[in-house]
Parts: structure tokens; sequence; C-alpha cells
């Protein structure tokens, strides 16, 4: 197992394009982190910079307490699995998987007795006499896999390998790269800019944007306990729901109004200041029916998700605000309903995106 550490991490590209800037955070031994942000934010190029891939304009990389800036990729003691398996088309995947230790002179016997084995680990066994071609999307990605499990790295980079596949491979492949993290109990640093993949997989998320961490935490916490509205915004399936208005204090209360929105806050925003801010409330705790209503208005969508139901409300807001109920019929486009928020699940950002605590 390795822990990775980034001290003062940064990374220019040309003249002043800053993809990385002064990230400190440290991985600790068979932790499962997932760096997840959207395209442009340095996700890729801190994990190709850890890979040794990407030389850091400044700053220290250190696995397990050794100081690695200067050491080539293949000494760093990781292994890399792409976006992209890149296995060669015209070798097997027996030939792929072996590929490393062959150039590394490898015993013949032993190399084909490892083979067998990282091939069982990740169930392609049946495969192994295969080319690329012949095999599906998922089988490919886990030959890739079984190409870097036979390396035996102390650290698995994984650059979101799973993007290139359809929504069921990906679910299986979530599974598979989760049971291997429990059965190998080694340090996996995974990029994605699928928070449901970060969701599902993480020990711990870092949220990356512009070149720095937002926010560091376990899945619960980013998605219980977001520190900004990019946070807030950027997880959960659907999104928070994010109501621009402001807020006005009278006799130790606040009241939150805007898009034909009037709801009194929870007492832990009394003391705020008044003035303009973004209310943020989970659709599933959005309150339909209720007697106590924030706002009233039609239903514009009513969309069956099988176990869920969404329904979506158009009340003057940038967007529909959007409600998660179980899954029911009961409710029909244009019908009127009362609407309110569940106090103690309702969020409040400053103009500047900063979470009122």
């Amino acid at each position: 197992m390795a822990r990775i550490e980034l001290k003062g991490l940064r990374k220019v590209f040309g003249r002043n394009i800053e993809a990385v800037k002064n990230l400190d955070f440290t991985i600790e031994e068979g932790e499962f982190v997932v760096i997840v942000g959207p395209s442009g934010c340095g996700k890729t190029t801190t994990l190709r910079m850890i890979a040794g891939f990407e030389e850091p304009t400044a700053g220290e990389i250190e696995i397990d307490g050794r100081l690695v800036n200067d050491v080539d990729p293949g000494d760093r003691g990781v292994g890399m699995v792409f976006q992209t398996h890149a296995l060669f088309p015209h070798k097997t995947i027996a030939e792929n998987i072996e590929f490393g230790p062959r150039m590394k002179k490898v015993p013949e016997e032993t190399r084909k007795q490892k083979v067998r084995e990282v091939a069982d680990m990740v169930r392609i066994t049946h495969l192994l006499h295969k080319l690329p071609v012949e095999c599906s999307g998922g089988e490919a990605q886990r030959a890739a896999l079984a190409r870097t499990l036979i390396t035996d790295p102390t650290a698995f980079l994984l650059d979101e390998p799973l993007s290139s596949l359809d929504a069921k491979l990906r679910r299986e492949m979530r599974a598979e790269i989760d049971r291997l993290h429990e059965e190998l109990k080694k340090t996996f640093v995974y990029v994605t800019h699928d928070q449901e993949e970060a969701m599902t997989l993480a020990d711990r998320i870092v949220v990356m944007r512009d070149g720095v961490i937002e926010q560091v935490g376990t899945p619960l916490e980013i998605y219980n306990d977001p520190v900004s509205y990019f946070v807030a915004d950027f997880f959960g399936s659907p999104s928070m729901n994010l109501i621009a208005g402001a807020v006005e204090g009278s006799n130790g209360a606040a009241a939150f109004s805007g898009a034909g929105i009037e709801f009194k806050l929870p007492d832990a925003y009394a003391g705020v200041s008044s003035g303009e801010y973004t209310l943020g409330v989970r659709p599933e705790h959005i309150v339909v029916g209720s007697q106590d209503a924030a706002f009233s208005c039609d239903i514009q969508l009513v969309e069956p998700l099988g176990k869920d139901t969404l329904l979506y409300f158009e009340h003057g807001a940038e967007r529909p605000t959007i409600a998660v109920i179980e899954a029911s019929d009961r409710f029909k486009e244009g019908e009127r309903l009362n609407v309110t928020f569940d106090p103690a699940h309702v969020y409040l950002f400053e103009p500047d995106g900063t979470r009122v605590r």
C-alpha cells in the first residue's frame, strides 16, 4: 500500500494557464480517493503528476515518504489505468496482460502463471486467447485492469476508466473496481467527472474546481454538508434546488422571499444579515400538499422513475423546482399544489457562493 502526499503542487501550461494551484492533500494507505469535478478543473493533470507523466511546475509529491518528483513513472511503484484501454490490437488478451513482465525479462512460466492469476481475479480467463477487437468494451477494460494488476503496484491510479462504457457496463465495472479494492487492500486514486461514480466508490471525495480543492469529505459529508453553491449543485441526481432571492430579518427571525416563495427560515438562520442569498433544498426535502405553503403552483411535469417520482414546479425561478416523492400516480400535470421545504434541511448561500453556516 502507498501513502501519497501532495505539498503545494502546482502546474502551469504555457505562460499563464494554471491548471493546478497549490494543492495540499494526503491520501492514506489503502484509501479509495475519488477526485471529481467538471472538465478543465485540474483533476486529470493532478493524477498525471502523481503518475509521473506530467512534471510539476512547483511543489512536491511524496509516495511512502519518498520524494518522487524526479523519479521515472516506471519506478514510482504505481499503476495507471487510462480512459481508453489502449490494448495492442494485434496481440491477444494474454499477450497484452503479460507485456510489462515480458519487457522486464520475467521468466515465461512465471509470466503465464501471473497472467492466469490476474485474469481470474478480474474474471476474463475465458478471453485470454481473444484479440481486443473480439471483446466488448467492458471486457477490454477488465483486460486493461489485469495489465496493471500484473505489475503489482502499491497504488492504482485510474483516469475516467469507465467513461466510454454504456450505463449498464459502468455499473458492472464500478462494482468490479470496488471489489478489487476490497480484495487487494491497496491505495486507489480515481478521477471522474461523474458524481454518481464518486458517491458509490469513494472512502473520501476530493472536489476540484478551477485548479483548487473546493471540498474534501466522505460521500455523505459532501452530499449533506456542502461548503459552497458549486458543491451543492454538482452533487445529487437531480441536483439541489437553488433559488435566488433575499432574506429579511424581523424580531429575531428571518424569512426568505424570491421567485414567488415566502418561507420562514429555521432558527439557525435567525441572526443572518438581510440581503441577497440563494436558498438551497434537496428534492427529497420538498414537502408537497402541505397546509403551510412556501408557494402554490401547478405541476409542470410528472416524471415516474420506478421507485421514485419526480415532480417539476415552475414558479418563476431560474430553473424548475424538483421534488422527489415515493412512486405515485396520484399527481397529474397541471394540478395545483401547496409546496414547502423541510426546515431542518435548507441551506443558504452568499452571492459569492459560500455557504452560510
